[in-house]
């Protein structure tokens, strides 16, 4: 099965043009698989080696009722089995295999899910932690900027470019999904530390003289660009120093689209600075606006408060 994955793998970069997270993501969740099968003995041969020609429904299902007993969610599930799908779907191309027995196996049941975001005052507090006046902390507050700013991915700030940048016309240039180009707005607080930022960064390339120089707009000590695993660290050590809870780096994030739209800005705005190619995946920032105005209906309504005690009786 290793031989097929692999071929999956050139498939995905030279044909599909996947990006490297996308990759990543679909080997994963393969080699996962197949280590289920042996584990197991579904679709093994005597040598205990996967025939992909003996995988069948029964295996598949295994597979998805492990998952569930690991404890992973019904969207991870979900993301799981697509991914099996666009390898079968794959290997009946290239001739392998008759059917692509994964499109007759149900998706589990997706969960309600709401994305977590911070307050204004939270965005606001999380930004002034980084300390603007060190190479380290004048970078950790542009990205933090950048992020709020644009609302980009973290794969999209890793792969930014200085080439990508246009701090005069106040924009820049990412690439999404796809490798799908989009141009941002950058606003003039993310601006300001950029400028400050930038600066550092030249005086650490002069000092360490990197071989080639970098490309990356963000660095890290040694003058290489950041990996999307260091700015993770980087920005989940900042919320955990402002904030407890179900927080993440993509918090902030969420926190631009939501600020966005509970400041008035239109849906289909909002799916375009996010790079989302589906409407209905920016639909769910509305869920957070609603729960919003019923959380200040009820802490401000007079009939929301006392609508129990001083209502009056029939």
């Amino acid at each position: 099965m290793q031989k097929h994955i692999e071929k999956f793998k050139t498939h995905l970069v030279a044909e599909k043009n996947a990006s490297e997270n996308t990759v990543s993501g679909y080997l994963n969740d393969l080699h996962q698989f197949s280590l289920f099968l042996k584990q197991t003995g579904h679709a093994c041969n005597s040598k205990r080696a996967i025939d992909i020609k003996q995988i069948d429904r029964l295996a598949v299902r295994s597979y998805m009722v492990h998952l569930h007993d690991q404890g992973f969610t019904g969207t991870t599930m979900s993301r799981k089995l697509s991914s099996l799908s666009s390898f079968f779907k794959f290997l009946c191309r290239e001739g392998q295999l008759r059917n692509n027995i994964i499109k007759s196996i149900p998706p589990p049941k997706k969960e309600n899910y709401l994305p977590s975001f911070l307050s204004v005052d939270d965005i606001f507090r999380l930004l002034e932690l980084p300390e603007p006046n060190t190479l380290i902390g004048s970078r950790d507050r542009a990205m933090l900027e950048m992020f709020y700013s644009t609302g980009m991915r973290i794969s999209e700030l890793v792969t930014l470019q200085m080439e990508f940048m246009n701090l005069e016309s106040q924009k820049v240039r990412v690439l999404g999904k796809g490798k799908k180009e989009r141009w941002l707005p950058l606003g003039k607080k993310a601006i300001a530390a950029l400028d400050i930022y930038l600066i550092q960064r030249e005086t650490l390339i002069q000092k360490k003289k990197p071989d080639p120089l970098p490309s990356a707009v963000f660095l890290n000590t040694r003058g290489n660009g950041l990996t999307s695993r260091g700015v993770r660290k980087i920005v989940g050590r900042y919320l955990d120093q402002l904030i407890s809870g179900r927080h993440s780096p993509h918090s902030i994030r969420h926190s631009f689209a939501t600020h966005l739209l509970e400041g008035g800005a239109d849906l289909r705005t909002i799916q375009e600075m996010l790079g989302h190619a589906s409407l209905s995946t920016t639909q769910k920032y509305t869920h957070l606006t609603v729960d919003r105005l019923i959380e200040t209906y009820d802490q401000a309504h007079p009939r929301a408060q006392h609508s129990g005690a001083n209502s009056r009786k029939p």
